[in-house]
């Protein structure tokens, strides 16, 4: 079940009326505002007209929307990820990742907090605790808590989370930022890589041979692809990187050598794959932008058999 089918379930239980009702009314809506909203968008206002404030409930994790602004979730962390310290404008600062995951999904939790911060390096959060979490915005698919946000710990238990990265199908053209998203699309276009030199230890962007957590350091090379991808609803301009660049048919001399890439990349033109990753918005161009963490090979059999099981 998708994020929108688990909104409107939630809706519907919260209102009294059955799921088709509200069905009914998201189209009615979106009919009204001439498609400029998406469906989960649509849902909301529906749910607010009935008295159903989400932003007022604990959701799972699968029923985040993109655009909420006081989220209220409860998880276990399922994988925490060292506090890095960064400089920004002149300021200096801390920000904490971890995983949160519960029965229907995870999500990454973005903190910013000094006193959040704190807790974590004290280590009275450690992988494996359940933590509850109000407050907290949604940007580009991760939970972002503010100094205004609230975490605190959970006696409750999750012995069925989900631990892997779950991905929804969807068409280009329903994309919204922050979704997890699977396509089986075709590649229109493709531009040269670009090249970039991380810390050997950290996997952090170096510039002229120095790490800001490790020194200097003897870098490594990596490169990002930027293509677009269509399936037939819309197009897509999408990012690549590492390893999953190679999935596309390329070897490390043709990713790394401009000379031979330029031979190539005619040749991916019309590939059909299965990409999934990340929809985001790029703040640089305000535009959205699909980061692929996944790339597979079609395969027709497999497809084929699940087209007949829905027959």
């Amino acid at each position: 079940m998708d994020s929108y089918s688990r909104l409107v379930e939630r809706i519907a239980q919260s209102a009294g009326v059955s799921s088709d009702d509200i069905e009914r009314k998201v189209e009615a809506k979106r009919a009204k505002l001439s498609g400029l909203v998406s469906k989960e968008g649509a849902a909301q206002i529906v749910g607010a007209e009935l008295g159903v404030n989400l932003e007022k409930e604990r959701l799972k994790i699968a029923e985040l929307l993109p655009s909420m602004k006081r989220a209220h979730v409860c998880g276990k962390i399922v994988r925490l990820f060292p506090v890095r310290s960064y400089s920004k404008n002149g300021r200096e600062g801390k920000v904490a990742n971890f995983v949160l995951a519960d029965d229907s999904g995870n999500i990454r939790v973005v903190l910013w907090d000094a006193h959040h911060i704190s807790l974590l390096e004290a280590e009275e959060f450690k992988q494996g605790d359940s933590v509850e979490i109000s407050n907290a915005m949604m940007r580009n698919g991760e939970l972002h808590l503010s100094a205004f946000g609230d975490l605190k710990s959970s006696n409750e238990k999750f012995v069925n989370a989900v631990t892997e990265t779950v991905f929804h199908e969807k068409s280009l053209k329903d994309a919204q930022p922050g979704q997890k998203l699977q396509s089986r699309a075709f590649i229109v276009q493709v531009f040269e890589p670009r090249y970039f030199e991380v810390c050997p230890q950290c996997g952090k962007k170096v510039v002229e041979q120095q790490c800001n957590a490790h020194g200097k350091v003897e870098p490594q090379r990596r490169a990002l692809l930027n293509l677009v991808i269509d399936d037939g609803t819309g197009s897509l301009r999408s990012v690549i990187f590492g390893e999953q660049i190679l999935k596309l048919g390329l070897n490390q001399e043709e990713v790394f050598s401009l000379e031979l890439f330029n031979e190539k990349k005619n040749s991916l033109l019309g590939d059909e794959k299965i990409f999934s990753g990340n929809i985001r918005t790029n703040s640089l161009y305000n535009t959205t932008e699909f980061t692929i963490e996944l790339i597979q090979e079609v395969e027709p059999e497999k497809i084929l058999n699940e087209m007949n099981s829905r027959l």
